[in-house]
């Protein structure tokens, strides 16, 4: 039987709540990415093809769950926190189907079938994840997102924060560079803030910015996105080290092979464990003034750090 990667499993029906809610706005969200996605129809068909391949490949779907349990907690509409949520799954996959690319990370295997690329082939991959990402923008700049002009664009910009040169793509060269390079804590916390940390800062925040919130709340959002963000890759880390290809649903022990610093590498496994507990209980003291509203939001960094390694 697989360990865990560090929190308490005493209580083996204690995230049964959150458990549910994320398949809740998995298949919420989906549904909403099925009408908001072109039909395979016409000579492009193929486009579209690979998109909805790239995009209902599964997985837990983190971050349009923090967009709905952050809109919740101010009373967004649920048909706006989905539309955002669906164009943040649209960049994110995006950004997997590229990763997963030869020139970059070089996978044959996602969520546990075909990279696009191998389903596919590597120009249609390219072209599907361009596609997806034009697709983003084009959900959060629709009116039926929000009919204020001005939360659209906010929405829009911050979404592009997230996901450039000074956020996720930023993150991605950093990581390109590291097997050349000899990172310390330092420098690999700033990589995991961009490439991972940068678009789950916009998936909290956004559910704020829905309901045009001031920056005190806002803040307290980013503030519990960047401890629960980097507790998350300390987490997925440890999977890709103490794993198992089955488990993780994509090959494992790549950084090692590759000689890439992480987090995991450069304390150790138990130390390792213990940040990431700390930066959940950090994450969710951001919390506090919105009570049990924002229990399932709580509950998640230590959901992540109870799955099986």
């Amino acid at each position: 039987m697989s360990e865990t990667l560090g929190a308490r499993t005493d209580d083996p029906t204690r995230f049964d709540k959150l458990n549910a809610a994320l398949k809740h706005t998995a298949q919420a969200v989906e549904r909403t990415l099925d009408q908001v996605l072109p039909q395979p129809e016409g000579l492009h068909a193929r486009i579209p093809e690979a998109m909805r391949y790239a995009i209902f490949a599964g997985g837990k779907r983190l971050r349009p769950f923090l967009t709905l349990a952050s809109s919740g907690l101010f009373d967004v509409p649920k048909e706006r926190a989905l539309r955002v949520a669906a164009a943040i799954e649209a960049l994110h996959t995006y950004s997997l189907v590229h990763d997963d690319l030869p020139c970059m990370d070089d996978d044959d295997l996602r969520r546990g079938r075909p990279t696009t690329h191998k389903q596919f082939d590597e120009a249609t991959a390219v072209l599907a994840g361009d596609a997806l990402l034009t697709l983003a923008f084009g959900i959060l700049a629709d009116p039926a997102t929000h009919p204020s002009g001005e939360v659209r664009s906010q929405l829009v910009a911050k979404l592009a924060q997230a996901g450039g040169a000074d956020g996720m793509i930023g993150g991605q060269m950093i990581d390109i560079l590291a097997p050349e390079r000899d990172y310390g804590e330092a420098e690999v916390i700033l990589l995991q803030a961009l490439k991972t940390g940068a678009l789950f800062e916009f998936a909290c925040e956004a559910g704020a910015i829905l309901a045009e919130k001031g920056e005190d709340d806002r803040k307290r959002m980013r503030d519990f996105s960047r401890g629960f963000g980097l507790a998350f890759q300390i987490a997925d880390d440890l999977i890709d080290v103490l794993g198992t290809e089955e488990e993780a649903g994509k090959a494992v022990g790549k950084d090692q092979e590759q000689g890439k610093a992480t987090l995991v590498s450069l304390l150790g496994i138990d130390e390792a464990r213990e940040m990431a507990a700390r930066l959940a209980r950090e994450a969710v003291n951001a919390l506090s003034p919105y009570g049990q509203a924002a229990d399932d939001l709580r509950a998640l960094p230590f959901f992540l750090l109870d799955r099986p390694a």
